[in-house]
C-alpha cells in the first residue's frame, strides 16, 4: 500500500517515501464471539478440526465451549493437549503425529502464545513434512499450510496476528524464531470473556509483552505510518489498564480493553517486527524455560536506554502514548522517563528487578549474547549491536 502523501517538511524528518506492506488476518473481536470460530472452520472446509490447546485452558472450559459448537455446525473435532508453556520441538512434532492419524484439516489455537504457535508448528509440518526445526529463519516455508483459526487467551503475545512461530529447541537449550507469511493466521477470534481465568502473574507476563511489542515495534527499522498507529495506540492501552486488570481481574471494560491492546501490539510487530528485547528475551527464555513476558519486563528498560543513544527522537511519542509529562523536555530525557515508567509498571504488576532473580547466572551470559546476535528479531533493531553490546545489556540487567 503506497504511504499518504506528506509534506516536504514530513518527508525531511521521516525519510523518503516507500512502499509498505501491512499483514493481517481476518480478525473477530468482541466479547461472546467465541461461536465464531466455528462458523470460520466450516466456511474454511473443516471436516475434523484439529483443536490444539493445553492443560490450564482446559481446566479453565473454554476447549470444551468451543468443542460443543464444531459439534453443532456437524464437525468431527480432534483435541491435542500434551503441551508445556514455550512448546518444545518434540512435543510440536507429536502433535504433528496426532494430526495425521486423525486425518484432519483445519487447525484451531484456543490459548495463549505457547499453544497458539504449537498449533501454527502443526500446521506448518502437516504441509511440508521434517523436523519443526528445519524452518528456523525467514520465509523457508516452501508449502502453503492448512488452515488456521486462532482464539487467544491472554492478553499480550500477539500470536494469534503475527507471521511468527517461537519454539524451544531442546539440544540446544534456546528459542528459534521461524517467520514467515505463511504462518498468519486465517482468522483471529478475539474474546475478552477468555481473559478472565487468566492466573495473576500470566496476566502480568502477557500485558508486558503487549508494552514490549508496542515500542519495539514503534522505533524498529523496519516501522512504518501504519504499524507506528498501532504500536501507540498498544502502549497507551497497556499502560492505561494493565494494573487495573490485576486490581480487579473481573473488570470487563478493562479486559476488553487489554485484548485491543494484544491485538494492536500483535498487528504492529508482526509487520515492523521487533528488536533486541525480544532477541535476548528468547535465549533466556529458551535456556531456563522461563515466561517470556517476564524476561522481557526485565530487561525492556535496559534496551530502551541503548536504542535511545542513538535515536531518542522516537521515545518522545512513547512518552506521550504513556500519558508522561514532558514540558518541552529534550528527547534524551523521554528516553530516560519511559525507561523509568516501564520499570515502575513492571514494579506495580510484581516483575523481578533483574535476571539473577529469575535464574539467570553471570556464566550464562557470553552464550546468551552469542545465541542473540543470530535471531532475526535483532536485525530490525534501531541501534546495531556487538557482542560486547549485548553481553553488557544482560549484565546491566542481572
Amino acid at each position: 500500500m503506497l504511504l499518504a502523501r506528506r509534506s516536504p517538511e514530513q518527508r525531511s524528518a521521516q525519510g523518503p517515501l516507500r512502499l509498505s506492506k501491512f499483514h493481517a488476518p481476518e480478525i473477530v473481536f468482541g466479547e461472546g464471539s467465541l461461536p465464531e470460530a466455528a462458523h470460520a472452520a466450516a466456511r474454511l472446509g473443516a471436516l475434523r478440526p484439529f483443536v490444539v490447546t493445553d492443560p490450564g485452558v482446559l481446566e479453565a472450559g473454554w476447549p470444551a465451549e468451543l468443542l460443543a459448537q464444531l459439534r453443532d455446525a456437524g464437525l468431527s473435532p480432534q483435541v491435542w493437549h500434551d503441551l508445556t508453556p514455550n512448546p518444545k520441538d518434540h512435543e510440536i512434532e507429536d502433535g504433528y503425529r496426532r494430526y495425521v492419524e486423525g486425518g484432519c484439516d483445519v487447525v484451531l489455537g484456543i490459548g495463549g502464545g505457547s499453544v497458539i504457535d504449537a498449533a501454527k508448528g502443526v500446521a506448518l509440518l502437516a504441509a511440508n513434512g521434517g523436523r519443526i526445526l528445519d524452518y528456523e529463519g525467514i520465509d523457508r516455508i516452501a508449502h502453503p499450510i492448512p488452515p488456521l483459526i486462532m482464539m487467544p487467551t491472554t492478553s499480550g503475545t500477539g500470536a494469534d496476528v503475527s507471521q511468527f512461530c517461537i519454539v524451544t529447541d531442546t539440544e540446544r537449550h534456546t528459542k528459534i524464531t521461524i517467520m514467515g507469511r505463511a504462518l498468519v493466521p486465517d482468522v483471529s477470534v478475539v474474546d475478552p470473556r477468555m481473559l478472565v481465568t487468566m492466573p495473576e502473574w500470566l496476566n502480568a507476563a502477557t500485558g508486558l509483552d503487549a508494552l514490549t511489542h508496542g515500542i519495539e515495534a514503534f522505533v524498529s527499522l523496519a516501522h512504518g505510518p501504519l504499524t507506528d498507529h498501532h504500536a501507540l495506540q498498544a502502549i497507551a492501552l497497556v499502560n492505561g489498564n494493565l494494573p487495573e486488570t490485576m486490581l480487579r481481574p473481573d473488570n470487563p471494560e478493562a479486559r476488553c480493553l487489554m485484548a485491543q491492546a494484544a491485538l494492536e501490539a500483535g498487528l504492529a510487530f508482526t509487520n515492523a517486527i521487533l528488536g533486541a528485547t525480544h532477541a535476548m528475551s528468547h535465549q533466556v527464555g529458551g535456556m531456563l524455560d522461563l515466561p517470556h513476558g517476564v524476561v522481557n519486563g526485565v530487561l525492556l528498560p535496559h534496551v530502551i536506554r541503548f536504542n535511545g543513544a542513538d535515536e531518542p527522537e522516537r521515545f518522545v511519542p512513547i512518552a506521550q502514548a504513556m500519558g508522561l509529562e514532558l514540558r518541552g523536555a529534550p528527547a534524551a530525557e523521554a528516553v530516560q522517563m519511559v525507561a523509568e515508567a516501564v520499570r515502575a509498571l513492571g514494579d506495580e504488576v510484581g516483575v523481578p528487578k533483574g535476571l539473577a532473580a529469575i535464574g539467570v547466572l553471570d556464566t550464562d551470559i557470553p552464550r546468551l549474547a552469542q545465541l542473540t546476535l543470530g535471531d532475526a528479531c535483532l536485525t530490525t533493531n534501531p541501534r546495531g549491536a556487538s557482542v560486547e553490546d549485548i553481553e553488557a545489556l544482560f549484565r546491566v540487567a542481572m
